[in-house]
């Protein structure tokens, strides 16, 4: 058997500056490279056309195409990770698997799976840092403890970020390590158990003009104010490294949005619990919910009577994506207004949102509930009316995506604003004050 090292492709789907594959790359032994989609995750989806699925597996079919570019192939298999590596040791003589780091719940134990396996085997499994600019502990506090506020975190990560942490890894230098082969056939999306979506993904937009603007721009819906670049985050189709260099010398608003995905990142890495269903604040694990299923499906569909809420809503279901401010304003809804579990809330978005991101989807939900680290107070409390007054002044968004807003066949608000929050403030503030009995 071939004397071979492995690239293991997760959520790094680019050859250009990925530290683990250029890491296995320079180790001089020919590199196969391969993907594996998973059943443990697949299986778990409930739409057979999941945009997500097709986003990754157009990511896929352009690794492929690079690699026969240069003379080699992606390994693509359908499967359980163990299953695929067993199946692996017996093709190759498989000296070190390599691959980047992943610190959801799932991943963390799947990678202890694998890691377990291979040294069974006899064999190693290298993991290097690359979705994020600074993971785990490498931002503390001085006294070694996690920051569970953001801005003192954001102030850390700035003091200590520095070219060395910002260069990108040259991949390219070492493609020829790329073990030779003939090109290997791509499984369709069919043959996988799901169908393509009708509705485009995306494109990447990490421009110049876009992240100037930033900071002016990011909060009105109506407008393409946003770099939409999320996805490309999730799947690694971009480098974190690349990006934050451009919105370090361009706008230190786009640079902060970078900094919280990174923050909830070290929340979940610190305090587990939050990976488990569990808030942050215990307390408000108190609170009585309403959790009205007639009520949630009409928050699903776009049916509140709330056009901004509403507009968030479908749009989220027709294109996997929702503007930032528009999913606070949905998320406060749910939790504030109708006293429905944050948890069923962030379940829909996890299935829902294109570039959904466990560790950000998490901490944003435990935000606009009040549960979480560094999180709105919960007796603030968004009213759809104002926000959509202050942001979506002119109605353009709520137009696009509610037009029968103002039609008899739209429905009547289901909760009325100040009713919905004299409510939520006495349930917060009785499960609060039970806690400290």
């Amino acid at each position: 058997m071939k004397q071979v090292n492995i690239f293991w492709f997760r959520r790094d789907l680019r050859l250009s500056d990925n530290a683990g594959l250029y890491h296995a790359l320079r180790n001089n032994i020919p590199v196969v490279p391969v993907f594996i989609f998973d059943t443990e995750i697949l299986s778990g989806l409930e739409d057979k056309d999941d945009q997500r699925v097709q986003f990754i597996h157009e990511a896929i079919k352009k690794l492929q195409h690079e690699l026969v570019a240069l003379k080699s192939t992606l390994h693509v298999f359908h499967g359980t990770p163990k299953q695929t590596f067993e199946r692996l040791l017996t093709q190759y003589d498989v000296q070190i698997v390599y691959a980047n780091h992943d610190y959801e719940p799932y991943a963390i134990d799947r990678d202890k799976q694998i890691a377990g396996l291979l040294q069974t085997a006899g064999k190693e499994f290298k993991t290097s840092k690359d979705q994020v600019i600074f993971e785990k502990s490498e931002v503390e506090k001085d006294d070694g403890k996690p920051y569970t506020v953001f801005t003192p975190y954001s102030k850390k990560w700035k003091s200590n970020v520095n070219s060395f942490f910002l260069q990108s890894y040259p991949t390219e230098k070492y493609f020829d390590n790329f073990l030779s082969q003939r090109p290997i056939e791509i499984p369709t999306l069919q043959s996988l158990g799901f169908e393509p979506n009708v509705r485009p993904v995306p494109s990447v937009d990490p421009s110049t003009e876009v992240i100037k603007h930033y900071t002016k721009s990011r909060d009105f819906p109506g407008i393409e104010g946003t770099s939409r670049i999320g996805v490309h985050l999730r799947f690694g189709t971009i480098s974190i490294r690349n990006l934050a260099t451009i919105a370090s010398s361009l706008n230190e608003t786009y640079l902060n949005e970078l900094i919280w995905r990174e923050f909830y990142q070290a929340i979940l890495w610190h305090f587990p619990h939050v990976g488990k269903g569990l808030a942050f604040k215990p307390a408000y694990d108190h609170i009585q919910w309403r959790n009205n299923e007639t009520e949630f499906e009409r928050w699903c569909n776009g049916e509140t009577g709330y056009p901004i809420v509403d507009a968030g809503m479908r749009q989220l279901n027709e294109t996997g994506f929702m503007h930032n401010r528009v999913r606070m304003v949905v998320a406060s809804f749910l939790c504030k207004h109708l006293l429905i579990d944050w948890r069923w809330g962030e379940a829909y978005f996890a299935r829902r949102l294109l570039d959904f991101e466990f560790a950000s989807n998490n901490g944003g939900w435990q935000w606009a509930a009040g549960s979480g680290c560094d999180a709105a107070p919960y007796f603030r409390i968004f009213n759809p009316y104002l926000q959509t007054k202050k942001f979506d002044p002119e109605l353009t968004y709520v137009k696009k995506w509610v037009p029968e807003f103002q039609e008899f066949t739209y429905p009547k608000p289901i909760v009325e604003h100040e009713f919905a929050r004299k409510r939520c403030l006495e349930v917060y503030s009785a499960a609060l004050k039970s806690d400290r009995l």
